[in-house]
């Protein structure tokens, strides 16, 4: 079963041109709060590699520990974050997201066989190549980085031929590629965490209940909860809250907004109330965010 609802998130996925959609990330960890970023999906695959740090990215429900030099390849439409949890210093995280269709065209016989097995798999969520293992692997990836990092001439055409070879090796593997099946339990479970997650994402800076955000998925407050709970490990108002300061994190960067102004656009109505809750989960203020540059 495919799963593709639209977001907030998925918006700031701007590929490289629509006739070849592969969108390219570096150092983006820098700029996360707490080097930590919203649970979110979208319709491409990415695959990610860890540099320096070790890495906790979260894939449906579980945890995989990335230590410098692995990578993980993950399946179209899955929820997925990414937190860095040690090293001193920002993990530069290189990663690209990139449709099947960069492949071969959707119509196309290698898609259908080839592109559409894997993502159709919805056993698939995942798949880890660590540092040490799977050699060719990890030398197609820094060489796809490489070629995005200098766009020398025929810079597409080398980067198509590596992800084909990507999926070459997938294919080759699938049997043997670990796999967990998914209920029909979960499945629903993970649909309704992403149409509560797509209500907040556009209505964070409005007042919303937790009622609110059950009736994005037609179900209780409590089915609300445990579904937070399974897949994020937290309740609903806690995400809630959570990422308004996420949010305000980043508009503290602009100078020109008083703390007031940001805190009353992330929903957040009492200034005190704000800053509390700011300092609790970062362990500084907002005024320090600016003055110190975290």
């Amino acid at each position: 079963m495919s799963i593709v609802l639209d977001h907030q998130l998925r918006e700031q996925l701007h590929h490289i041109s629509p006739e070849f959609p592969i969108t390219y990330f570096h150092d983006e960890i820098v700029d996360l709060p707490n080097r930590e970023g919203p649970v979110h999906w979208h319709p491409e695959f990415e695959i990610v590699t860890a540099r320096v740090g070790v890495l906790d990215y979260q894939v449906g429900e579980e945890h995989i520990l990335l230590h410098a030099g692995d990578s993980i390849f993950v399946n179209v439409n899955m929820l997925h974050g990414i937190k860095q949890i040690s090293g001193e210093t920002p993990d530069p995280m290189p990663g690209i997201v990139f449709l099947g269709t960069l492949i071969a065209p959707e119509g196309s016989v290698v898609y259908q066989k080839y592109v559409q097995k894997i993502a159709a798999c919805d056993a698939l969520s995942y798949v880890v190549f660590r540092q040490g293992e799977h050699d060719e692997i990890h030398r197609t990836m820094q060489r796809i980085y490489q070629l995005l990092d200098e766009c020398l001439p025929l810079y597409e055409l080398r980067i198509q031929h590596a992800l084909i070879s990507i999926f070459d090796y997938l294919n080759c593997h699938f049997d043997a590629l670990p796999k967990t099946m998914i209920s029909r339990v979960q499945m629903n479970a993970q649909i309704r965490v992403q149409q509560m997650l797509t209500y907040i994402y556009d209505y964070y800076a409005q007042d919303i209940t937790l009622s609110d955000i059950a009736a994005a998925a037609n179900i209780s407050r409590s089915e609300a909860g445990r579904c937070f709970s399974m897949y994020l490990q937290k309740s609903p108002i806690d995400f809630l809250i959570q990422y308004r300061l996420q949010k305000a994190h980043i508009l503290l960067n602009d100078t020109t907004r008083s703390i007031q102004e940001i805190s009353q656009s992330c929903g957040f109505h009492s200034t005190s109330y704000f800053t509390r809750q700011f300092r609790q989960h970062y362990g500084y203020t907002p005024g320090a965010t600016r003055s110190l540059g975290k």
